[in-house]
């Protein structure tokens, strides 16, 4: 049984290298304080992130940083139109011996690595963007009918330009569920930009040190998940996921008439955990109903889909789910 003081202290060192690692990012990514707390969310829990923006707003940059404060082996593929499967995932080639004897050897891909940045992922054909879906499920892949466990942690950290663009292919469903938070990174305020140019411009730039190890990252995610959760939190979770299917007795009509599909299990297992996150970067020892409305539209608008009609008519996805958010908490307190 665990020790509630000790986990008290565990979560408290917890929180100050968080605040340690933030401070680390912050020295070479100027700002976005929301897009970095996000991306170590997306860590902290064991799960993946889609970072979506416009060319030159510094995701590519972010991932990097992320994977020199976390101490992570990190590798970079630039998903193109003609990129293969195999270029991720590796493949076997035949070696010949001195003696004439010949041999298959694995040649492990890119996807053999902590930290994956996979940059631009929808400009790759559904194929090649398919290969993903069991290294991110399962932390292995299967080449030549042999399972292959990837390196733990394992994470995916992608970035995306905006479906709108030409040369972009749309993520399906199922990929996108694998991910466990997406995150719209904006451009930043004009304070912001003129602390971008002051630093980036000059002689010296900003650099960031490791804070954490594989070793550390991996406490924390199980110090997470032994985090305790209020029993009105996992309600407001449970009210909100189901108030979204538009099948659910409890949908309300404007689900009924906007919403496809909605938000299945693997989404409210998300927001359990990253409430949890969000309650350690804010320094707190549980999560809260502020945690749910927070975390509730990264975690949920890359889960759903609008009807037809509702596209036709202009309809909201984060509106909507902001609104059902607020319903949702204010009826399970």
């Amino acid at each position: 049984m665990t020790d509630p003081t000790q986990m008290v202290g565990d979560i408290e060192a917890l929180g100050e290298k968080l605040t340690a690692a933030k401070a680390s990012i912050a020295a070479r990514f100027i700002g976005q304080e929301q897009v970095v707390d996000l991306s170590l969310t997306a860590l902290i829990c064991g799960g993946h992130a889609l970072l979506i923006g416009l060319p030159g707003l510094g995701k590519t940059l972010l991932v990097d940083t992320l994977g020199t404060v976390m101490g992570l082996n990190t590798n970079r593929v630039q998903f193109t139109p003609d990129l293969m499967p195999a270029d991720i995932l590796g493949s076997e080639v035949l070696d010949q011996g001195e003696d004439g004897s010949r041999s298959f050897r694995f040649v492990p891909g890119p996807v053999f690595c902590q930290l994956l940045m996979a940059d631009e992922i929808n400009r790759a054909s559904p194929r090649t963007q398919s290969a993903l879906l069991q290294a991110m499920q399962e932390k292995q892949v299967s080449v030549a009918g042999v399972d292959r466990p990837l390196d733990a942690p394992f994470h995916v950290l992608a970035t995306q330009n905006p479906i709108e663009q030409e040369g972009t292919y749309p993520l399906p469903e199922a990929q996108l569920d694998r991910f466990l938070v997406q995150i719209d990174v904006a451009y930043p305020d004009r304070e912001t930009e003129r602390d971008i140019l002051l630093a980036t411009t000059g002689a010296e730039s900003g650099t960031s040190t490791e804070v954490f190890s594989a070793a550390d990252l991996i406490d924390a995610q199980d110090l997470l998940r032994r985090m305790p959760v209020g029993d009105s939190v996992v309600d407001q979770i449970l009210d909100l996921v189901r108030r979204l299917r538009p099948d659910d007795p409890s949908a309300p009509d404007v689900v009924r008439n906007t919403v496809a599909w909605g938000p299945g299990p693997r989404a409210a297992q998300a927001l359990m955990l990253t409430v949890r996150a969000r309650a350690l970067l804010d320094g707190r020892l549980a999560p809260s109903a502020e945690d749910v409305v927070a975390m509730a539209l990264p975690v949920l608008q890359h889960r759903m889909g609008l009807s037809f009609s509702a596209r036709a008519r202009g309809e909201s996805l984060p509106d909507l789910i902001r609104a059902q958010t607020e319903d949702a908490v204010s009826v399970a307190a």
